[in-house]
C-alpha cells in the first residue's frame, strides 16, 4: 500500500480520514432525508396539505441548517474541525431520535429544526479538512467521493426507512436512522485527528483568520463563485424537491408501497447516484489537469444528458418506463457536488475555507431546500382542483427549468475559473 506522506499524513491515514467524514455525511443525509420515505404516512396520520409537508420538507430544517452554518464554520476557521463535526454529528442523531418521540406536527417541525442546527456544523468543516488532505488536482475527486455519501444515505433511508415504516410505523424509522450516529460519535473522536491546515497545497497557515464580512466580499467578488452558487441552488432546487416529494409521486400516481418505494429509489438515487456522484470527481479531476475551469463541464453535460428523462418520469403511466425513466437522473444528479465545492475551496485563502463552504450552503440551501420543496407543495395543491391526483407530476415537472438554468452557470463560472483560482495566489 502506498504509504507516501501528503500534509503530514500519509495516504492510508488521509484515505482513512476521508472514509470517516464521508461516514459521518451518510448519517447526515440519513436523517436528513429519511423524512422523504415516511412523508405519505405522516401526511395521513396529521391530515396535512402538500403545503404543510413541503414546510416539513424544506425551510422548517434548511432555514436553521443554512444560517447556524456560516458561525459555526467562522469558528472552524479558528478551532479544531474535528470537534465540531463531532458535537454537531451528536446533536443532529440525538434530534433524529427525537423525532421518535413526536405526537404532534408542531413537535415534529420543531424536531426537525434541532436536526437543522446540528446538521449545520459538518459540511464546513468536513470541506476545509478534505481541502488539507488532498492538492488541487486530487480534490474533486476526494470531495465527490465525500459527495457521494449522500446517495448511500438515501439508500439505507429510502430502503431501510421504507421497510422499518411499513413493518413498524414512521417513528421507528426516525428511531433506527438517529441512533447510529450516536455510535459514530464515539469512534470519530477516537480515531480522527485534525490535519495540519494548508500543507496539500504546499502553503503555510501563518496568517489569522479574516472577518466573515473580509470572507464574504472576497468570496462574492470572485465571478466564477458567483455562478458556482445560483448553479448549484439551481440544481439543488429540483434535487431537493424530488427527494421530499418523488416517494408521494410513486405512491399517488402508481400505487407503491412504502417498500416497493424504498426498494426502488434505493437501487436508483442509492447505486446509480453513488457511481454517478464518485466518478464525476475522477472525470472532472482528469479534464481539468491543464485548466481547472474545465471540470465546470460534467455538471454541465450531465444536466443536459439527465433532462430528457425527466418528462418520461414524470408524466408516463407505466410504471415500467417510469422506472427506466429514472435510471439516469439518478445516476447524474448530483455530479455538481464534487466539482462545485472543490472549486469553492480553491478560490479563497486557508483561512476562508470552512467559512467559503458555508457560503456556498447557505446559498444553495436557503435556495435548493428552503425554496424546492416548498414551491413543489404549493404548487400541487394549487394545480389540484384541475388536474387531481396528477397535480404532483406536473408541481414536479416544472423543476426541469431549474436544472437547465444550473447547467447554464456552471458554463458561465468555468469561463473564469481558473483565472480566479490564480487571483489567491497573489493574496
Amino acid at each position: 500500500m502506498d504509504d507516501s506522506v501528503i500534509g503530514g499524513l500519509t495516504n492510508r491515514h488521509r484515505h482513512y480520514i476521508l472514509f470517516m467524514v464521508t461516514l459521518v455525511f451518510v448519517v447526515n443525509y440519513l436523517d436528513r432525508q429519511v423524512l422523504a420515505i415516511l412523508l405519505p404516512l405522516i401526511k395521513a396520520e396529521f391530515r396535512l396539505s402538500d403545503t404543510a409537508l413541503g414546510l416539513l420538507a424544506g425551510p422548517a430544517f434548511a432555514v436553521i441548517y443554512a444560517t447556524l452554518g456560516i458561525p459555526l464554520a467562522f469558528l472552524a476557521d479558528r478551532m479544531n474541525r474535528r470537534n465540531i463535526i463531532a458535537a454537531s454529528l451528536a446533536v443532529f442523531s440525538l434530534m433524529t431520535v427525537f423525532c421518535n418521540y413526536a405526537s404532534s406536527f408542531t413537535q415534529l417541525l420543531l424536531a426537525r429544526f434541532g436536526t437543522g442546527i446540528g446538521e449545520a456544523g459538518t459540511g464546513p468543516s468536513i470541506n476545509s479538512i478534505i481541502a488539507d488532505l488532498y492538492p488541487p488536482k486530487e480534490r474533486a475527486t476526494a470531495l465527490s467521493i465525500y459527495s457521494a455519501g449522500l446517495n448511500v444515505g438515501l439508500l439505507i433511508a429510502f430502503f431501510g426507512g421504507g421497510w422499518v415504516a411499513q413493518r413498524y410505523g414512521w417513528r421507528a424509522a426516525f428511531l433506527a436512522s438517529g441512533l447510529p450516529g450516536l455510535l459514530l460519535v464515539v469512534l470519530f473522536m477516537l480515531t480522527v485527528e485534525e490535519p495540519r491546515r494548508g500543507h496539500s497545497d504546499g502553503l503555510k497557515d501563518q496568517t489569522a483568520a479574516p472577518g466573515l464580512l473580509t470572507t464574504a466580499k472576497f468570496l462574492w467578488s470572485q465571478r466564477s463563485f458567483r455562478f458556482i452558487a445560483l448553479g448549484t441552488s439551481m440544481s439543488a432546487f429540483g434535487g431537493y424537491a424530488g427527494i421530499a416529494f418523488v416517494p408521494s409521486f410513486l405512491a399517488r400516481s402508481h400505487g407503491m408501497t412504502p417498500a416497493q418505494i424504498g426498494l426502488l429509489l434505493a437501487v436508483t438515487t442509492g447505486i446509480f447516484g453513488f457511481l454517478g456522484t464518485a466518478l464525476s470527481g475522477v472525470v472532472a479531476d482528469r479534464i481539468g489537469q491543464k485548466d481547472l475551469g474545465r471540470t465546470m463541464l460534467v455538471p454541465v453535460i450531465a444536466t443536459l444528458i439527465a433532462a430528457p428523462f425527466a418528462p418520461v418520469f414524470y408524466l408516463s403511466t407505466s410504471l415500467s418506463w417510469t422506472i427506466f425513466a429514472l435510471a439516469f437522473p439518478s445516476l447524474l444528479g448530483a455530479s455538481y457536488l464534487g466539482p462545485a465545492y472543490s472549486a469553492t475551496q480553491g478560490l479563497v485563502p486557508l483561512r476562508m475555507r470552512a467559512t467559503a463552504a458555508a457560503i456556498l450552503l447557505f446559498i444553495l440551501n436557503m435556495i435548493g431546500l428552503g425554496l424546492g420543496p416548498q414551491t413543489v407543495g404549493i404548487l400541487s395543491d394549487l394545480l389540484r382542483p384541475s388536474l387531481g391526483a396528477d397535480s404532483l407530476r406536473w408541481a414536479l415537472l416544472s423543476t426541469l427549468i431549474t436544472g437547465l438554468a444550473g447547467a447554464y452557470c456552471y458554463w458561465q463560472a468555468g469561463r473564469t475559473l481558473q483565472k480566479d483560482m490564480v487571483r489567491v495566489l497573489g493574496t
